[in-house]
């Protein structure tokens, strides 16, 4: 996977991750971490992907002897500005955080930055024209995301002359939501590919069957659904399946994620390709906080390596799935 390379304190390790968005403080265990204190606000527990996300951070902060203060913000932004004011007040040595939303962050990362605490950002970016005000991003490229499950798409349906498709998007105004969506567009260019409709699902599994509930209602002729994330697609096959359809036969599905129970249904036939987005990113991030608590620089962004998978894949990799 990606090496995050810096100076003296990164070296050249290499940091290896398996595949890629709970509550309470993580307290402080033995370990090398010494004093270091880093604050993390989570965007919540949406999804099997976020669960796994957290446990992953968790872990390696508890591993490396790290203090880590942990707020859950519950899909509110108003609740990570809250958390990352509070951490700045205790002085902590890095904030951490997953944007709920890409925009309106301006003012508390400069009030991070007057107070000398450096900021990383995880999974998801912030829209800011000075970045300036964060150290680093870790995390996927999700507009290639998008583009990957067009590709799929263009393949699957190369013989259609009409293929009509909803879309579940993400939480409103979320970089992967905004990214995922572009890339999907940059690669199904063809006028035979219709998005009939487009609603967001806010990256959870009840929300994903409810709004597949309303397409399926008002659009009898539904070709493929196109999930940001594998929980809305689990809602939808519900829906579906409800509905006396079959899917992954009647309407095919391509998400992305790769969680456990997405690559189950993928295994399964009821979706039919996945796109990954892995969760786990807690021992990198560890590597990027002590390196900036100790003055390094790292690199401005760090991409996590990904692939896709397909019906057989998904058989051969669920065994060894972590999460």
């Amino acid at each position: 996977m990606k090496k995050l390379i810096g100076a003296a304190a990164v070296g050249a390790l290499l940091i290896a991750l398996t595949g890629c968005a709970g509550g309470g403080d993580g307290g402080e265990a033995g370990g090398d971490g010494g004093d270091l204190i880093v604050g993390f606000s989570q965007v919540g527990a949406e999804s099997g992907w976020r669960t796994a996300n957290t446990k992953s951070i968790q872990s390696a902060f508890e591993d490396a002897g790290i203090e880590l203060k942990f707020s859950d913000a519950q899909g509110k932004q108003e609740n990570q500005i809250k958390a990352i004011r509070s951490y700045i007040q205790q002085q902590v040595d890095v904030i951490a955080f997953s944007p709920v939303v890409e925009s309106g962050w301006d003012t508390v990362l400069k009030e991070a930055k007057e107070a000398g605490i450096p900021v990383v950002l995880t999974d998801r970016s912030v829209d800011s024209e000075d970045d300036s005000l964060y150290e680093s991003f870790l995390g996927s490229d999700f507009i290639v995301e998008g583009e990957r499950a067009g590709d799929w798409v263009n393949t699957e349906f190369a013989d259609a002359d009409q293929v009509n498709i909803v879309e579940l998007q993400g939480t409103t105004g979320a970089a992967p939501a905004n990214d995922r969506a572009e890339g999907f567009r940059n690669i199904v260019t063809d006028p035979k590919f219709e998005i009939v409709a487009s609603q967001t699902g806010d990256f959870t599994r009840a929300g994903g069957k409810q709004v597949m509930e309303a397409f399926l209602q008002s659009n009898p002729d539904i070709d493929l659904v196109y999930a940001h994330n594998d929980d809305m697609g689990l809602g939808a096959i519900e829906a579906i399946e409800a509905a006396g359809k079959v899917p992954g036969t009647d309407i095919k599905i391509v998400t992305v994620d790769a969680v456990k129970d997405g690559m189950t249904a993928l295994s399964e036939g009821k979706i039919n390709f996945i796109v990954e987005c892995s969760p786990l990113l807690g021992p990198q991030l560890v590597e990027i906080a002590e390196a900036v608590a100790a003055g390094e620089t790292v690199e401005k962004r760090i991409v996590t390596e990904e692939g896709t998978f397909t019906q057989e894949e998904a058989i051969e990799a669920l065994p060894d799935r972590q999460y």
